[in-house]
């Protein structure tokens, strides 16, 4: 069998080589054995080719000297398909694992592993814009005051400072690149308006924003030879080690979905930008890859969780009356629509927004969503209409073609008649806890985008920050991801190379296709998840039901990760597993908050408390937090399970076992 040759050299910053050749050189090699050493001639010549420039990063503690290790480790045989190496992992490709990739590309190779195919994401779905204040008439304070208003001042004002100050050269950035936006007769880029924003500064194209701009990325990122694309492959797990007492990452565990096979990306720096968990919810705007993956995973790994319980609901998506959903999530109707005049009405056409709020249609999402539910509730009706007919056709038609043709196909003409519209989930302001650096609690693992809480959004988002955030943190990371690359040579090349060695895809960790019962069990499951997030921790929220909510999810985590441990690897399974987390932690984040503010409100606390304006910070395990007390026979996964499931095989009952299980349960309290 073949083997693979790790060599463990200093790091000679540098732009057009290899990081990671100068650290993890793999070979293949037609021996058993091979030797690892330090190839110093091969330092050399990197240094006098491209200059050993060390980067300096003031906000980071991984600002190191290059100097020359003196590790040698033991060779070990490790298959060449199971392991891939890289300088910098990242794990999605909207915009801001695109904007990121790009960047770090200029220091070494970069592995982009995606769910799906390279645009399907939360990205390509955007269509109101990404806001910049370019117009003179606007500052950077008045955007910075909409946000934070927005957020209900739970903002981190550095953050905001951060995206309001620096968003602007970000987005023209993204004009440098090619991304065609849409123009004033002057050439000059148009700017249209949004909920909560007290300026016109939302810079789009038409009404496929998002696509426009994964497009330009994509292209840039595909003609760039230092990266390299893994399309429809899902990360399961992220790799990590205990490095001078300290866990740091070191890459993930990914499953090529369409060969079947298991792959350890193995990296010094990995980037989560998974994006959100919208398909927690039963009716959501995200498409069906947003399944809480990045969140699930980092949670696993011990990263620290902050603000879940603010998940925003878009007031406007398309009710289509029960008909069926493309890729699992409901068309937006764009705030931009609201912004160029649309106003909302009940089914007798009455304007209701002026009983609830001075702003009006403008008023910030979470208002919005609020009074049209409250509406609906009251009158007993499944929605409510939003109508632009007495705009101009020309100019509807000119904003808005990509709105005007999805309605079309549902037989609306939305120059002639009024848009049915409802709330749906769209976005989670929580995420995995980062520093202005997109840095997390773990080394070498960084966020940006959806995925992460960076404080910019608080507790709740203002309209086309989204985007912006994504851009803005993408560019932030890149300097602090180098020099952690370089901190990773001194003191993680002994752990790096025993991430690669010790790869193992054989057992549970083996992909696996999964039973007809099993599968039905799971999409039986995942119904009765997304029905209990909606009905216990939606837009209008209590005590009690979120109690009982929580009670139930921590359960169903618990027969979930039964499964798991009797199952192979597989897409369902994994997307369920981490559904189900996400909902644990929206629902226990949700239950810590007394009092109402943005996005959360819980009639049990229907007033801002001071003493709440910080972050809902969850660091420890379900276990630790108590949550998980009801325990899952091996023999079944329920005291009455779903007809069809087949159960797990009873562990047998012989002293060896036992005493395996006892050194099982042992370990398992120490990780705790």
């Amino acid at each position: 069998m073949s083997s693979l040759r790790l060599n463990c050299p200093s790091l000679a910053q540098h732009r057009q080589t290899s990081l990671a050749h100068t650290y993890v050189s793999v070979h293949a090699s037609s021996t058993s054995r091979s030797s690892v050493g330090i190839r110093q001639s091969h330092l050399s010549k990197v240094a006098s080719r491209v200059g050993a420039r060390c980067i300096r990063c003031q906000a980071s503690p991984y600002s190191l000297d290059p100097a020359m290790p003196t590790l040698q480790y033991q060779p070990l045989e490790v298959p060449v398909t199971s392991v891939r190496t890289c300088d910098f992992l990242v794990l999605g490709s909207g915009i801001a694992g695109l904007t990121y990739a790009l960047k770090v590309a200029e220091f070494g190779r970069v592995a982009i592993v995606t769910k799906a195919q390279v645009d399907e994401g939360c990205t390509t779905y955007a269509q109101g814009g990404v806001c910049a204040v370019l117009d003179p008439l606007d500052s950077v304070e008045k955007h910075v005051q909409d946000t934070m208003v927005a957020g209900a001042h739970l903002n981190n004002p550095a953050a905001v400072d951060a995206v309001c100050r620096e968003g602007p050269k970000a987005v023209l950035e993204l004009v440098e690149l090619g991304a065609q936006f849409t123009t004033n007769p002057d050439g000059s880029l148009h700017l249209t308006n949004e909920g909560g924003h007290s300026n016109r500064r939302v810079v789009h194209a038409a009404d496929v924003t998002g696509r426009e701009i994964e497009r330009a990325l994509i292209h840039s990122a595909k003609t760039n030879p230092n990266i390299t694309f893994f399309e429809h492959h899902f990360a399961q797990d992220l790799v990590y080690d205990q490095i001078n007492g300290a866990s740091h990452c070191l890459g993930a565990d990914v499953l090529d979905q369409q060969a079947g096979t298991m792959t350890r990306f193995v990296a010094p720096v990995t980037l989560l930008a998974t994006g959100g968990g919208g398909q927690v919810y039963p009716n959501t705007t995200n498409p069906s890859v947003t399944t809480g993956d990045g969140m699930a995973m980092a949670y696993r790994a011990k990263a620290s969780m902050a603000n879940m319980e603010f998940v925003q609901f878009h007031p406007t998506a398309f009710f289509s009356g029960g008909a069926p959903v493309s890729r699992g999530r409901t068309f937006l109707i764009s705030e931009a629509l609201r912004g160029e005049g649309g106003v909302l009405y009940n089914q007798s056409m009455e304007r209701f927004m002026p009983q609830y709020d001075a702003r009006l249609e403008l008023a910030p999402r979470d208002v919005v969503a609020r009074s049209i539910q409250d509406q609906m509730m009251k009158r007993g009706e499944s929605h409510v209409l939003l109508d632009v007919s007495h705009e101009s056709a020309s100019k509807i038609m000119k904003h808005f073609p990509n709105i005007a043709a999805q309605c079309r196909q549902s037989g609306i003409d939305i120059t002639q008649q009024p848009i049915p519209v409802v709330p749906a989930q769209h976005y989670m302001c929580g995420g995995v806890q980062t520093g202005l650096l997109g840095e997390t609690n773990i080394p070498g693992l960084f966020a940006c985008g959806e995925v992460a809480c960076t404080g910019l959004h608080g507790a709740n988002r203002l309209a086309s920050n989204s985007l912006l955030e994504g851009l803005v943190f993408a560019n932030r990371a890149v300097e602090a991801s180098v020099c952690h690359a370089e901190y990773a040579l001194k003191q993680a090349g002994s752990a790096l190379h025993h991430a690669a060695v010790s790869a193992d895809f054989t057992g549970s960790q083996a992909p696996a296709a999964l039973s007809i019962a099993s599968s039905e069990w799971i999409a039986a499951t995942r119904n009765e998840l997304t029905s209990l997030m909606w009905s216990n921790a939606g837009i209008v929220r209590n005590t009690s039901d979120m109690q009982k909510g929580l009670t139930r999810l921590s359960s169903l985590c618990m027969e979930v990760k039964s499964l798991v441990k009797s199952s192979g690897v597989n897409t369902a399974l994994t997307e369920l597993r981490n559904l189900a987390t996400v909902g644990e932690l929206i629902m226990a984040s949700a239950l810590q908050r007394k009092e109402s503010r943005g996005l959360h409100y819980c009639v049990d606390f229907p007033f801002v408390a001071q003493d709440q304006c910080h972050p809902t910070v969850i660091k420890s395990s379900m276990k630790r937090r108590n949550l998980g007390k009801m325990k899952v026979s091996p023999h079944t996964m329920r005291m009455q399970p779903r007809p069809g499931f087949v159960a797990p095989v009873p562990v047998s009952k012989d002293k060896s076992s036992r005493k395996a299980r006892e050194l099982s349960r042992l370990r398992s309290v120490r990780e705790e």
